[in-house]
């Protein structure tokens, strides 16, 4: 009788080729990352020069902070998964973004543009069950300025927002969160839910190139990383970028904020206290003009010098954004190398059942 290939064992072989594969890459990404981490050393921020640098302190706002979506805690940056299994890859919601911060050392502190980093942030919240007892989905926007004034601060106190929570989910109060909107009711029964973040005050190590502030081509978009899920994560795909670029050099697009925004370019506009008067409509209500001392805020907060030196992505130097202390960040990766061998011990196996059924050694 002739042998036949056993097509019961393929699938599953060829499926663990394709993961053990994908395990060793991951591995092998971690121990480059790793590797570049351990051999740059750490620099001061008051000694820092032009070039590649690594800088190790701890995080401090900038001009805005983000509120992560399932636990509303105050950001830089934050990667959020709702799946309706721990162990299956049916995702409800997905969400990744960041807004540019500071960094600070004993020494001074340094500004970070986050836009094409790579993150490496372990989950701060992982937990299955119908209502989690630390989930608290935002139910507000997910910018907000850095360092409210006294009148902004007791205008949020007093502002009346519908109660949180999502209709049909148990332990919710019957409310929509505006990420969300009617998503997550739509299917009952426990869920999974990830939640990693970089916030105030914690320790991070960032390897990137140093440059002044006026070498960046494109600040505002340097500032806010949107990768997956906000407004401009649509700016990631190659198409569109490409088709950005060409409009710019077209002279397509405004030349300056002033002319894209109109009003909302004019510091304070968006708070109701504008550092010069807008332009409104005859039947609009005059907004006051800002005092000196929000002018001088604002300036302080918003306006950058073109030599200042900034941390930032480029095509020579990936920008690295890793939490903790530079150890901590190379034991992260050196772990996910030897994860990375193991994969690559089940991509061999498995390549060796599959050469085995298709060769006939395998029979029916």
């Amino acid at each position: 009788m002739p042998f036949t290939a056993d097509p019961v064992l393929q699938l599953p072989a060829l499926a663990g080729v394709a993961i053990g594969l994908g395990i060793l890459a991951r591995g092998m990404r971690g121990h480059i990352v790793g590797t570049r981490i351990a051999d740059t050393a750490t620099s001061t921020i008051s000694a820092i020069a032009v070039g590649e640098v690594r800088v190790h302190g701890v995080v401090e706002p900038a001009e805005l902070t983000l509120t992560s979506p399932l636990q509303s805690a105050p950001c830089v940056y934050y990667r959020a998964r709702i799946r309706a299994s721990r162990e299956g890859d049916d995702t409800v919601f997905q969400e990744e973004r960041s807004v540019g911060f500071r960094i600070r050392d004993a020494s001074g502190s340094l500004r970070v543009f986050p836009r094409g980093a790579q993150w490496d942030v372990p989950d701060r919240f992982s937990d299955s069950s119908d209502w989690p007892a630390g989930l608290r989905l935002r139910s507000g926007p997910a910018l907000a300025p850095a360092n409210p004034s006294h009148e902004e601060l007791v205008a949020q106190l007093l502002t009346v927002r519908p109660a949180g929570g999502l209709a049909g989910v148990p332990g919710s109060s019957g409310g929509s969160a505006p990420f969300a909107g009617g998503l997550l009711g739509a299917s009952r029964g426990p869920r999974h839910y990830e939640e990693s973040r970089l916030e105030l005050g914690d320790e991070v190590t960032v390897l990137g190139r140093v440059l002044p502030f006026g070498d960046l081509e494109d600040p505002a978009g340097a500032d806010v990383d949107e990768a997956i899920g906000g407004p401009l994560a649509a700016l990631a795909d190659p198409e569109i970028a490409a088709d950005i670029a060409a409009a710019r050099a077209a002279g397509l697009l405004e030349g300056s904020a002033e002319e894209a925004w109109g009003n909302a370019a004019i510091p304070g506009f968006g708070i109701g206290r504008p550092t010069r008067p807008p332009e409104l409509d005859r039947a609009a209500n005059p907004l006051p003009i800002a005092t000196s001392d929000d002018r001088a805020r604002f300036e302080r907060t918003f306006d950058m010098a073109p030599g200042t030196l900034v941390i930032a992505a480029s095509d020579e130097v990936p920008l690295i954004i890793a939490a903790g202390p530079p150890h901590q960040v190379v034991g992260r990766q050196e772990d996910r190398l030897v994860v990375g061998l193991l994969g690559a011990l089940l991509a061999i196996a498995s390549a060796v059942v599959l050469a085995a059924s298709l060769s006939g050694m395998i029979v029916t």
